[in-house]
């Protein structure tokens, strides 16, 4: 069944016809449009191998996030980049391709950081492998990180390996009233201590941090920072991972801010929220193209980039346009693995590419 399935997958890819990857659709609302015929991926699924001593996991795009999740929980071990779903159909497949991260990625990494290896159907039909299935196997180029973030635009990604870690024994999430310049020295000063700190969130005057690792080291943390507990904060954090929080549920456009942690207050009117230790900033506010280009400026100014995440007028451009020289080389890789543009045409870009 395995083989008969890619082989489907390379017929339509050597049909020529435009293709948009799709898994369960938890995310068709992320980047700058949907074009072409769907390319589903549910029927490709399964994972491939687990060995929970080696930490790695391999599976089928088509899988379940939930499912993965599960089979790590089992072990008590996770995908520390904590992944969002937004919705009960998620893949493992467009969990890597569209390459976003939870609370704990400020301190645990990003996506791209716990891909080991991965199998790439390409724009021509044919089968590529890159990295391996253990920590060891990763050496050169490495393509398969690159995946991590592609929205689908490389190619289909028929199978992955991921890194798992174990997870942590303790966990506390503690409770501070801050305003939001406080917060970000607070943040920034407690970044660069031996804290176990493994999430953030700052909204309309009060922080959340989380603590996570070995019971003693959460225990001296929480003695150390003081601040008050919030009971049962799992909930809180799957909020927060999920975007099911108040802050994420207005009407206006969705805004993140990618900037340095130290980066100062932004002055705005704009319902405003902080993570990561302060280097990812949520804002509610109009889409317009004079909003645009002001918040992409000020990203910029503080060394950083500005995504229209969900909702608001596309036409200003959902992603923060790249240098120059970053963009050609982005358009040489595309051109490489997709030369005839068959995979999730327009799905980054404003421009067409074919």
């Amino acid at each position: 069944m395995p083989l008969d399935q890619i082989a489907d997958f390379q017929d339509r890819v050597r049909a020529g016809r435009p293709l948009r990857i799709r898994g369960g659709g938890s995310k068709d609302w992320y980047g700058q449009r949907l074009e072409g015929d769907i390319l589903d991926t549910r029927g490709y699924a399964g994972i491939v191998d687990y060995e929970p001593t080696e930490l790695v996991i391999t599976a089928r795009c088509g899988t379940p996030l939930s499912e993965v999740e599960a089979a790590l929980a089992e072990q008590r071990q996770m995908l520390a980049f904590e992944p969002p779903h937004f919705g009960p159909g998620a893949t493992i497949g467009g969990t890597v391709a569209c390459g976003l991260c939870g609370p704990r990625r400020a301190t645990s990494g990003a996506t791209r950081d716990f891909v080991l290896g991965a199998k790439l159907l390409d724009g021509k039909g044919d089968v590529l492998s890159f990295g391996g299935r253990v920590m060891k196997n990763v050496a050169g180029y490495d393509v398969s990180r690159m995946l991590a973030g592609s929205l689908g635009t490389l190619g289909l990604i028929l199978e992955v390996s991921l890194k798992v870690l174990p997870r942590p024994f303790a966990e506390s999430t503690l409770r501070f009233e801050l305003g939001e310049a406080d917060a970000i020295r607070r943040l920034n000063e407690w970044g660069g201590r031996p804290l176990p700190i493994s999430g953030s969130w700052w909204h309309d005057g009060v922080l959340a941090l989380r603590l996570s690792g070995a019971e003693a080291a959460v225990t001296a943390a929480r003695r150390a920072l003081g601040g008050d507990e919030i009971p049962e904060a799992a909930a809180f954090w799957t909020g927060v991972r999920e975007q099911r929080l108040p802050f994420f549920g207005g009407s206006e456009a969705l805004w993140r801010l990618s900037l340095p942690s130290t980066a100062g207050a932004i002055a705005l009117s704009s319902a405003q929220a902080i993570e990561w230790g302060g280097a990812h900033r949520w804002l509610r506010a109009d889409s317009d193209a004079a909003f645009a280009q002001a918040i992409r400026r000020i990203a910029e100014d503080c060394g950083g980039h500005a995504t229209l995440f969900r909702g608001g007028d596309k036409s200003v451009g959902v992603f923060h346009p790249p240098a120059p020289a970053l963009g050609a080389i982005g358009a040489r890789m595309r051109a490489a693995f997709d030369p005839h543009h068959i995979f999730n045409r327009g799905r980054m870009f404003l421009q067409r590419e074919d």
